[in-house]
């Protein structure tokens, strides 16, 4: 359930981020997903409060929050540069109703955790729909997209932009937890890493 006047001012980093009941290192809580929107609520120093749109809220670094526009992306783009969302709402909903089927089996003693966890691995949305406006979690394509209803254009991606133009990104499975696929992020600064 989406919290009333639930409006993104951010995104988690692509690597997610640990988060706190307080802001109070000694107060940890559940870790944020990569790329999850959030509201910036409060600001303390470093320290950012967020709220996310299920109405749960915690406390981060904020200075490692990702910005988004003031502004979802306009859909009055010609449609050559924008989709059509319903392919994605149609994945995301197949993804659901496995995720459902699985909880049902394992809820009526036909599988076993084991099982369930291998039922489910790789399954992966996010959807928050704000009266017209929804952000779609492409796990396909590793990014958030913004749709208005008609179109949807890119929110926020995991993945650099590519130089082949039209490419719309990796289309290999992601990485699962455990196993990051990448090199661990660095601290770059003017001096170097």
């Amino acid at each position: 359930m989406t919290t009333p006047g639930f409006r993104p001012t951010h995104v988690v980093p692509q690597h997610g981020m640990p988060a706190w009941e307080a802001p109070d290192p000694a107060r940890p809580t559940v870790p944020l997903d990569p790329l999850l929107p959030v509201q910036l609520v409060e600001r303390r120093g470093d320290w950012g409060h967020v709220l996310c749109a299920n109405g749960w809220s915690a406390w981060v670094d904020g200075r490692f929050l990702v910005a988004v526009p003031k502004d979802p992306p306009l859909a009055d783009a010609p449609l050559a540069h924008t989709a059509d969302p319903r392919p994605l709402l149609a994945r995301a909903d197949e993804t659901l109703a496995r995720y459902r089927a699985a909880v049902e089996e394992l809820a009526g003693g036909g599988l076993d955790g084991e099982a369930f966890q291998s039922r489910t691995r790789g399954l992966r949305i996010g959807v928050v729909v704000d009266g017209e406006s929804v952000w779609l979690y492409d796990a396909q394509h590793g990014r958030w997209v913004y749709a208005d209803g008609t179109r949807l254009s890119t929110y926020a991606a995991e993945d650099a932009p590519s130089a082949a133009a039209g490419n719309p990104g990796p289309t290999a499975p992601r990485a699962t937890a455990g196993d990051p696929g990448h090199a661990p992020t660095q601290v770059v600064t003017p001096d170097g890493p």
